[in-house]
Formats: C-alpha cells, structure tokens, sequence
C-alpha cells in the first residue's frame, strides 16, 4: 500500500542569517542576539549564546569529556526582529520595489535590507 505524500507548504521565513533578534518566549526571554543560521524546512533558528543546554559527555580517545554547552533550534515565531534604525522589536512587512521584495520595519516603516541586496 502506498501512501500519499502530504504536501504542505514551507512558508519562506522572514528572518535571516545576521539579523538582530530578541527572543520573545521561552527560558531566554528578553535577551537579544544574531541569528547564526536557519532551517526553513522546519521553521527554526539558531541564536547565537541563546537557547543553550547541557550535555554530559563521555572521555573518548580524542575527546576530553565534562559537561558541555550545545545550542539548540527554536521557532522563527518565538523571536522578532529588531530594526536597524529605530532599535525596537517589531514585525516584518514586505515591500515591492522594482522587480525585488525589501523588507521593511512595520513600526517605522524604514526598508531593512536596503545596503545588503
């Protein structure tokens, strides 16, 4: 018997690698921090020094052992964006300009990305 496969759709995140963030829920809420890469296939990101857990770790032949940090992947939803210009926390709004999308800071209304592209 041959299962169907379901076709769910990957919404394209509007955070990416490099942007400031602050975390909005969860164990590290309120601190801020750069986004060190993300997983659009599972809506996740990686903050650097944020969302860190332990992890006990046995002596091999090249490995020391002890008690190390390893940071873990949270939701794109639990995080916002913190705007270049006005240094607040906000949501992300699309523009089109020419042929390109620019996002652009829905409190202040300044295009984010306007020097990377």
């Amino acid at each position: 018997m041959v299962m169907a496969k379901s076709k769910v759709k990957i919404q394209k995140s509007k955070i990416k690698k490099g942007d400031k963030v602050k975390i909005m829920l969860g164990k590290d809420r309120g601190k801020e921090g750069t986004v060190e890469y993300v997983l659009a296939k599972k809506n996740k990101l990686f903050v650097g020094g944020v969302n860190l857990y332990k992890r006990h770790v046995r002596k091999l032949k090249d490995i020391e052992g002890g008690i190390i940090n390893i940071p873990k992947p949270m939701n794109v939803s639990n995080v916002a964006l913190i705007c270049p210009t006005c240094q607040k926390s906000t949501r992300i709004g699309l523009k089109v300009m020419g042929d390109a999308k620019v996002r652009m800071c829905k409190k202040c209304g300044k295009e984010i990305d306007k020097g990377k592209a």
